[in-house]
């Protein structure tokens, strides 16, 4: 019998391998084989699923042979269930973390090197481990947050994103020709040999975004290619700025 406990468990336990790198292996044909970040983040959850399958089956299959062997297993199931109640107890937030974690990884929300906003705080991923996740911010600030305490993750460089940019116009100027005007800067963007490729579709001019203080907001955005926005946004700000001081366009009347 104990022969073929320890059998039983050996097969199981390979049997729970080989599917788990069948599920690796089904996963990692979504995405390409050059994908570095992802196939280390495969390679960490298959990890993690093969030494929690491996732990239990030995753990279960020891039980079976000490009963095999007339070893009263009893007092050792209610020692284990009561320390395992009491870590529960202690490592809450720890265990939380960790499967916030786990799914952050396989859900692949956010990689090393985005832009991403977590929390209120903005800035670049330089860690995800499985307990926490590490954002360098704009300041330089090392920013570390447990997984479990991220109630809002806003990925802002995920496929595309967008250059948004406010210019400020005084209400007696002509909006037909600023709009205009705005148009011919994004046209002038979108056929630079060194802008262009960044832009992934032409100049939208969403509309007066606010009247105040004397003057109409106009808000435009580019759509642009990942952690490219800031750049085409300065870029934008910086042609648009040039343009209206030539044309006499004014930001405020006077």
């Amino acid at each position: 019998n104990v022969a073929i406990i320890l059998v039983g468990a050996f097969i199981v336990v390979r049997a729970a391998n080989l599917a788990i790198e069948h599920l690796q292996f089904k996963l990692a044909r979504r995405h390409a084989t050059t994908d570095l970040e992802w196939q280390r983040r495969a390679a960490t959850l298959s990890g993690i699923l093969t030494s929690l399958v491996t732990v239990t089956v030995v753990f279960v299959g020891i039980l079976m042979v000490m009963r095999e062997l007339t070893i009263d297993v009893v007092p050792i199931l209610t020692g284990a269930g009561i320390a395992g109640l009491a870590i529960g107890f202690g490592a809450q937030n720890l265990v939380r973390d960790v499967i916030s974690g786990f799914f952050l990884i396989l859900e692949d929300q956010v990689r090393v090197g985005d832009l991403a906003r977590i929390n209120g705080v903005a800035g670049s991923i330089e860690q995800i481990n499985l307990r926490t996740i590490v954002l360098r911010d704009v300041e330089g600030a090392v920013q570390v947050f447990p997984n479990g305490t991220i109630t809002a993750l806003a990925n802002l460089s995920k496929q595309f994103a967008y250059a948004v940019v406010d210019m400020r116009v005084a209400y007696n100027e002509n909006i037909d020709r600023v709009l205009g005007t705005i148009r011919e800067v994004g046209v002038s963007m979108e056929k630079d040999p060194v802008w262009g490729p960044l832009v992934l579709a032409p100049l939208d001019i969403i509309g007066i975004e606010s009247l105040a203080d004397g003057a109409a907001t106009v808000r435009v955005k580019f759509k642009t290619q990942p952690l490219n926005q800031g750049r085409i946004a300065n870029e934008l700000r910086r042609r648009l700025m040039g343009v209206f001081v030539a044309r006499g366009i004014r930001p405020y009347s006077g």
